[in-house]
């Protein structure tokens, strides 16, 4: 469950961890990845972008994949390392199905307190585990759990990949129902929007139901999925 939407890291400090972490042979930084927590989708006008967390969940990540392909929506799945070794062969649906993964920690941990290195060990080790199930991954994008950022956004950056935050909510975890999490939706959504959704961490039955609901409704008024920007 998220506890913030977004924070802003200073702005030097991916920079300086990137530098550091290199060299102890911790990381290598990556020129072009901003650390800036982006929530923005790529593209103008009505355009919004679809993103899960805590996956893979197998009964519901695989009838997800099942909507988002019949509507032709590529989305964003950031993965908990955990649930990735458990269900390797789901994640080779996500990545066969041209969707973005992205890493949402190995164990799930608030590491908002943590120390640099700390979080590159868990960030890597959760990045084995993608790689492990699909070899050679691109993992494009990193989403803190819980919305608890701390130095997070500036390690993911120096690792390559994208902080991602959101700009709706709508308090899937707590399932209230499709018919109010289409109601969230359909109210909250603004042009550019990321979406926070999920596909696992428990009974995610009604997200898949109103996902399905809420693509036809905005695709038959011309909006467009698309996935969240990579730089700034």
């Amino acid at each position: 469950m998220p506890l913030s939407r977004v924070t802003r890291p200073v702005p030097y400090l991916a920079v300086a961890l990137g530098l550091a972490l290199a060299a102890t042979g911790r990381a290598r930084a990556r020129p072009g990845v901003s650390a800036d927590i982006v929530d923005t989708a790529q593209g103008g006008g009505r355009v919004l972008s679809l993103t899960f967390d805590d996956g893979p969940n197998p009964a519901d990540t695989l009838r997800l994949l099942g909507v988002l392909r019949r509507h032709r929506i590529t989305a964003v799945f950031c993965l908990w390392g955990e649930h990735v070794d458990a269900h390797p062969a789901v994640v080779r649906r996500i990545a066969a199905d041209g969707h973005a993964l992205g890493n949402h920690g190995m164990r799930h941990d608030d590491m908002s307190s943590w120390p640099p290195e700390r979080i590159a060990a868990d960030l890597r080790e959760t990045n084995e585990a993608i790689r492990r199930a699909v070899p050679h991954a691109r993992i494009r994008y990193f989403r803190a759990p819980y919305g608890a950022w701390g130095r997070t956004a500036a390690v993911a950056a120096a690792l390559g990949m994208r902080p991602l935050g959101w700009r709706l909510a709508v308090g899937d975890w707590e399932p209230p129902g499709a018919d109010e999490l289409v109601r969230r939706l359909r109210d909250g959504v603004t042009p550019g929007a990321v979406v926070l959704l999920h596909d696992g961490g428990g009974d995610r039955g009604q997200t898949v139901d109103a996902v399905d609901r809420v693509a036809t409704a905005l695709k038959a008024e011309r909006w467009r999925f698309t996935l969240p920007q990579r730089r700034s």
